[in-house]
């Protein structure tokens, strides 16, 4: 009987904080805003009518980026990436994911020359 008092008591207890923490309904909020109507419908009005409104950023054109490379350079370090032994290489496939040193050792420059 008395571990039965002290359930009720705990339930008791239970449902008296639980009640604490409600919330209170205070009515629907003003808005307030700094714009009056006229400012936001001239801002609505400006927005509706811009130019290319509806195209997406993926089909923008951007300028090219600046490099202090030049074209042959570039071009000559891709084919050189593309004829090297190891471009293929995948980590996943050695032991422990990790390349051994011969797979990752640079080629001589005179097995190069032949680019």
């Amino acid at each position: 009987m008395k571990t039965s008092k002290i359930i009720a008591a705990a339930a008791l207890s239970l449902l008296a904080a639980a009640g604490a923490h409600a919330e209170t309904y205070e009515g629907v909020h003003q808005v307030v805003s700094a714009n009056s109507r006229a400012d936001v419908l001239a801002q609505a009005f400006a927005t509706a009518h811009a130019a290319n409104q509806n195209v997406t950023n993926g089909s923008r054109v951007l300028a090219s980026p600046a490099s202090s490379v030049d074209r042959a350079t570039v071009r000559a370090e891709a084919v050189a990436t593309a004829h090297a032994p190891n471009q293929n290489l995948d980590r996943k496939a050695f032991v422990n994911s990790v390349v051994p040193e011969q797979f990752t050792r640079a080629r001589p420059v005179t097995q190069q020359a032949g680019l």
